[in-house]
């Protein structure tokens, strides 16, 4: 089903920015980024309080999923309605969205009116995230944009870094609903900003179809997917009956996109971006890099906590430097990017970076500090470094016109990306630490046994049966990283047989 806008925007008279112009842009959008990317991380701390406020401890997991998973779906479609009606409109709308949303959430007196709410915060945030990025492509020459590209990693990093602290210190002295409502006077800064350095940005002015249709089957193909990975990274089975008739209904959905996508004159996702090779490879390029990114932020301070006597805020400081350089690694991928004006070699350092540090971290005692920032750090590095040029390559291939879907679909293979990490990851985790669980402990789920280990309440347990214990957690965990590395080593093979295709230095007219 398609339908047809009944009066469409006007265009604006296409101009090129000045390089003032664009700096107050990006600064603009780099507000956006960080209101987007904070509510990814500001909840973590405040969950087990809030859980206990509204009664619904085992909801406790999808107050996160529900957001990433609304992000991960929207991020598509926010970069199409871009391309149709102009990224303006759609970042004012993705604005007055997330912020309705957020007082929601900080109203919220359930769990289930929580998780509602935060999928509308996650429509929201996922219009934030593409759109800004799709932004930068309308006025910035593909050569100049992995420098501004690294700006938006900066932000993201920003974010990161000051979500959990800022959480634990507005539950700690105030209460868990002031992490959203600290959103209000951010957001409002953000949509000011947007309303008024945006203002020059063209808007489309060729009367085209909305591809309803195709947006409703993406939305309920993607949703069923992305629940039934979640449930597996929460701890049930892979082939449990509702995991199973979740994909069973998902593959329903995907192939009766695929034949909308087909038909309709204004497709969605037009399918002809999935075979340009660059995009094809750019998308797998984010997903495998952000499969890597969440098995650094997880494993590692699971391991240490699980096989020392580490305390969380121990854990969390063996992520700092990671989350520090990974925008290193996008800065300085985008500013070679620039100078060079390729990125294939670019993306196959850093594809070559994460997967010998991603091994050497599984042969390294969690206890050595020293080495396993080094070798997170370098990991790090070599993600920054895939994550403006994969963007910018995918860009650089495509029309102008299929812009802002191509940004939203590696916006997307992001977002899925850290979905997919979680599910294999943990799964994978679990598997393997049941493996080689000692038989004294075998009647506890693998889950379980996390769970006591980090909180030091397993049985009494003789000197050897401990040191057993705790051999077979290494195991698991060097297993567990050794996969990871396997699939990093994937990018490489990618990175060996992408096209390069000169960056134009031409900017587009605003």
């Amino acid at each position: 089903m398609s339908v047809t806008p009944s009066s469409p925007p006007a265009a604006s008279q296409s101009t090129t920015l000045t390089d003032r112009e664009i700096r107050k842009v990006v600064a603009g959008l780099m507000v956006a980024i960080i209101l987007g990317g904070l509510e990814q991380t500001i909840v973590a701390v405040a969950l087990p309080r809030m859980a206990a406020d509204l009664q619904g401890v085992q909801w406790l997991a999808w107050v996160v999923s529900a957001y990433l998973i609304a992000v991960a779906v929207s991020t598509p479609i926010y970069g199409k309605l871009g391309d149709l009606y102009g990224r303006r409109a759609m970042l004012s709308s993705a604005i007055i969205i997330f912020l309705g949303a957020s007082v929601l959430c900080a109203m919220a007196s359930s769990m289930p009116m929580m998780i509602g709410a935060r999928i509308l915060q996650g429509i929201g945030g996922g219009g934030l995230l593409s759109v800004s990025q799709a932004i930068i492509a309308d006025i910035v020459s593909p050569r100049e944009r992995g420098r501004y590209q690294g700006y938006i990693s900066v932000s993201f990093a920003i974010a990161s870094v000051a979500g959990p602290i800022a959480g634990g210190l507005l539950t700690e002295y105030l209460s868990w609903h002031w992490i959203f409502w600290v959103n209000l006077p951010i957001g409002l800064a953000a949509y000011m900003i947007s309303q008024r350095t945006l203002v020059r940005l063209s808007r489309p002015s060729i009367k085209r179809s909305v591809d309803v249709g195709g947006a409703l089957l993406l939305t309920a193909g993607l949703t069923t997917l992305l629940i039934a990975i979640s449930r597996v990274g929460h701890g049930t089975h892979i082939l449990d009956s509702y995991n199973v008739t979740l994909a069973a209904i998902a593959v329903v959905f995907m192939a009766a996109f695929v034949w909308q996508e087909k038909r309709a004159a204004e497709p969605i996702i037009p399918l002809v971006l999935l075979a340009n090779p660059i995009v094809a490879a750019s998308c797998v390029l984010l997903f495998i890099a952000f499969i890597e990114l969440i098995a650094l932020t997880i494993l590692i301070p699971l391991r240490l906590q699980m096989l020392t006597a580490a305390g969380a805020d121990r854990a969390a400081l063996q992520l700092v430097p990671l989350s520090v350089a990974i925008p290193a690694g996008a800065y300085i991928g985008g500013t070679l990017m620039a100078r060079l004006g390729q990125y294939r070699n670019i993306q196959l350092v850093g594809a070559s970076m994460v997967p010998v540090s991603m091994a050497l971290t599984a042969y390294t005692d969690p206890t050595a500090t020293g080495w396993v920032i080094l070798f997170t750090t370098l990991a790090g590095i070599g993600i920054g470094l895939q994550l403006p040029t994969s963007t910018v390559a995918a860009q650089n291939a495509v029309a102008q016109r299929h812009i802002g879907v191509t940004t939203g679909l590696a916006s997307f293979s992001r977002s899925v990306g850290a979905a997919v990490g979680i599910a294999i990851l943990t799964a994978a985790l679990f598997a393997l630490l049941q493996s080689y669980m000692p038989a004294t402990l075998t009647e506890l789920s693998s889950a379980e046994t996390v769970r006591q280990m980090i909180e030091g309440q397993l049985p009494p347990l003789s000197d050897a049966a401990r040191a057993v214990l705790m051999s077979s957690g290494e195991k698991a965990f060097r297993h567990t990283f050794l996969i990871s590395a396997l699939i990093a080593a994937i990018s490489v093979i990618l990175c060996l047989r992408i096209p390069e295709r000169a960056l134009s230095e031409k900017r587009p007219s605003a």
